[in-house]
């Protein structure tokens, strides 16, 4: 089974302006993104992009780059159309790897790609981890999951999902690490889907799938993912960690 990465890096970002280029430990963040899904076995790493500055980046660092088009409402709709413009079979394995994740372990994009390919039913695939304190549980920044015995999600939600009158368990509480695998054929067929209302009430993407009836493989993993980079404070401790 071989697999894609495509890495999104949209230039602008309300939190954080600039920041697939802001220097983490004398690179750029984009470059250590990329550089962690070269460690994976994927066979091809694209960086997709809307913005020339990241474009020459990634070129100074020997890194496939492409400009997509600008009116993307999402990184899922970037990596549609690289996988156009690629021409790559239905049937084929992408992982959608966020720009701002400088810290995801090689073998965590191996497993979610493997688990897609293990799984006919499921159209996409992600994992998840436990969460252990009530702070994390009620956070809404911190995405819940919800799956079946067959490792297929029942529900996605900012809110604290399952609901846990005794507080001091936590028991069976998993926050959703945002990591993606697709097959194209889905992909193409996602991005023309018109958004659901769940999706734009709790501002999460795959819920549009679940609306559509997809199956999405949910997987839990002991691998820590890093820090994501989405704020002035994630990108010092990103350098702390980094340096």
């Amino acid at each position: 089974m071989t697999f894609k990465i495509v890495i999104p890096a949209r230039y602008e970002s309300t939190r954080l302006p600039g920041k697939p280029l802001v220097d983490i430990a004398g690179k750029p963040l984009i470059q250590h993104v990329y550089e962690r899904a070269c460690e994976s076995k994927a066979d091809e790493v694209i960086i997709a992009t809307d913005n020339e500055k990241v474009l020459k980046a990634a070129e100074n660092f020997q890194a496939e780059a492409i400009m997509t088009g600008q009116q993307h409402q999402s990184g899922t709709d970037r990596i549609a159309e690289i996988a156009a413009i690629k021409n790559w079979p239905d049937q084929q394995i992408v992982v959608n790897l966020q720009g701002d994740e400088p810290m995801m372990p090689a073998e965590l994009l191996n497993n979610v790609a493997d688990n897609l390919a293990s799984d006919e039913q499921a159209s996409m695939a992600t994992v998840c981890e436990s969460i252990d304190n009530v702070d994390d549980y009620h956070d809404p920044h911190c995405v819940k999951v919800v799956f079946d015995q067959n490792n297929h999600a029942l529900y996605f939600s900012r809110a604290s999902i399952p609901f846990e009158r005794d507080e001091t368990s936590l028991r069976n509480v998993y926050r959703h690490i945002g990591l993606y695998a697709y097959r194209v054929n889905f992909l193409h067929t996602f991005t023309k889907t018109q958004s659901c209302e769940l999706e734009q009430l709790e501002k999460l993407e795959q819920l549009r799938a679940l609306y559509s009836g997809e199956k999405i493989h949910v997987a839990f993993t002991k691998l820590n993912p890093g820090i994501g980079v989405d704020t002035e404070a994630d990108l010092e401790a990103a350098r702390r960690l980094l340096s």
